[in-house]
């Protein structure tokens, strides 16, 4: 597993897993269904590196390189690793991703649950969520 933060922007094969730097320790059945799809994995930790560092890392590592798809996978109910999911979107503003996978997973019980991207938006709206209770 490579430090996101630490890769050389030109040092990208065609896919990504960007990780939570704690799912191989919380989760490690989990994780190793991530390394059974590739060995290209980034770890980053949303507690130490704000979500705007990874984002501008990303871009410029998507600018460099053809990148294909990307998977982002953080443990469940983290305050902080929730934003990782967030930066789809992000990039998806500044530049033109179209011709990029994303999937996007949250661990639960040591396996890999698909989050879909209307489930990623509602998560930034506690008032849309908060109506769906009444």
């Amino acid at each position: 597993m490579k430090d996101l933060m630490k890769t050389n922007c030109y040092d990208v094969l065609d896919d990504m897993i960007i990780v939570g730097s704690c799912l191989s320790a919380m989760q490690p059945m989990a994780f190793k269904e991530l390394e059974n799809q590739s060995n290209n994995i980034y770890e980053v930790c949303l507690e130490e590196v704000h979500l705007n560092m990874v984002i501008t890392k990303i871009i410029g590592m998507l600018s460099r390189v053809k990148v294909k798809k990307i998977i982002f996978a953080t443990v469940d109910k983290s305050p902080h690793c929730i934003q990782m999911h967030y930066i789809e979107n992000e990039i998806r503003k500044a530049m033109n991703i179209n011709n990029i996978e994303f999937i996007h997973y949250v661990a639960v019980n040591n396996k890999l649950v698909k989050i879909s991207n209307e489930a990623i938006r509602k998560s930034k709206s506690l008032a849309e969520i908060e109506k769906s209770f009444l």
